[in-house]
């Protein structure tokens, strides 16, 4: 079972605009993002009754997963200002 995790392939799409993760490609980022969605979840639920140490254990839970993230999206994280990139390499036709 392990080998389905450690191969090669991506688990996410980069953002079509923007900087970061999109949305899964695979089963695998299904449930990573399922996972990170109950860690999130588990600790708001265990800690609801001491704010000060929920707010911190919440930003820790949300932050904890990204370097996995970035790992697996496809083309890593750059900053895509949207379109193809056929279009971007299309010199633009100024003339109306």
């Amino acid at each position: 079972m392990l080998h389905l995790f450690i191969d090669d392939r991506p688990w996410f799409r980069a953002k079509s605009r923007g900087y970061g993760t999109g949305l899964p490609i695979a089963w695998q980022g299904w449930l990573l993002l399922g996972l990170h969605i109950a860690l999130i979840t588990g600790v708001v639920l265990l800690l609801r009754d001491r704010p000060v140490i929920l707010t911190a254990m919440a930003v820790l839970a949300a932050i904890a997963p990204l370097p996995l993230y970035r790992a697996r999206t496809e083309g890593g994280w750059r900053w895509n200002w949207g379109g193809s990139s056929e279009e971007k390499r299309k010199p633009k036709d100024r003339r109306k």
